[in-house]
């Protein structure tokens, strides 16, 4: 028996090495984690604030901001939308943050999934999966993990129970499922153009505090400075998704 064991456990490994070794060449178009260029990135959290808290330029403040962190880690070759929803004003109708930024796929800088052998993968999320769109998506909750949700450098966002200072609050101005406000108060510092008066609605990247672990509407803040972002927990960071 001592001489048929290492045959028994040699068989298995050998076919694990080959299917790792078509894996690593482009197997189901599912690279490695660390064969992951920045170019592929589709999505990710800004790691710096504009730093005018609320008044970010706008949507398309906003979205110049996710172009140009893209582009200085080498994925500026697609059209980048910032994840934020503004509110219907006279003459201008409401935008849901969910319409901006396709269906997906979209995939991080550097994934953590390991599968059964121990490799770190990337896997990609899809709009259901972020909204929880269909019963199933639901029950399972919401696929935008902490782990997913990292900067551009691929650096996780600093939230409960990591060294000072907390950064989880993500600017959306949405609801949980990706749309606007309907009411009459102030979700989105005036629809991104206010440091000063009005409110946020922001979500927690990590996914943790208010009681409802939403990534996308956790609560509102008291204020729209940068100062008032920051006492909350935050600094003005928003998510960026590549809609191409």
């Amino acid at each position: 028996m001592n001489k048929i064991i290492p045959w028994i456990l040699i068989g298995p490994l050998v076919a694990f090495t080959a299917s790792d070794t078509a894996f690593a060449q482009g197997g189901d178009n599912m690279p490695t984690s660390e064969r992951i260029p920045s170019s592929l990135m589709t999505f990710f959290v800004t790691s710096e604030p504009i730093g005018d808290g609320g008044n970010l330029g706008g949507l398309a403040g906003a979205d110049a901001h996710c172009e140009a962190l893209a582009a200085a880690v080498g994925a500026g070759d697609k059209t980048w939308r910032a994840y934020l929803s503004t509110q219907a004003r006279p003459g201008q109708p409401a935008v849901n943050a969910r319409d901006r930024i396709g269906a997906g796929p979209w995939q991080h800088s550097k994934a953590r999934l390991q599968d059964y052998l121990g490799r770190r993968l990337y896997r990609p999320i899809i709009q259901s999966q972020i909204h929880g769109d269909t019963l199933e998506e639901a029950q399972r909750g919401s696929n935008l993990t902490r782990e997913f949700a990292l900067t551009e450098h691929g650096e996780l966002v600093n939230g409960i129970g990591d060294p000072l200072p907390t950064r989880h609050d993500i600017l959306t101005g949405s609801q949980t499922d990706g749309r606007a406000f309907t009411d009459a108060a102030d979700h989105t510092c005036n629809n991104w153009t206010s440091n000063g008066e009005g409110s946020a609605q922001v979500g927690h990247s990590d996914r943790v505090g208010n009681g409802n672990i939403s990534w996308n509407s956790s609560h509102a803040t008291t204020g729209c400075s940068q100062k008032d972002l920051v006492s909350w927990g935050g600094v003005g960071l928003f998510y960026c998704f590549a809609v191409d």
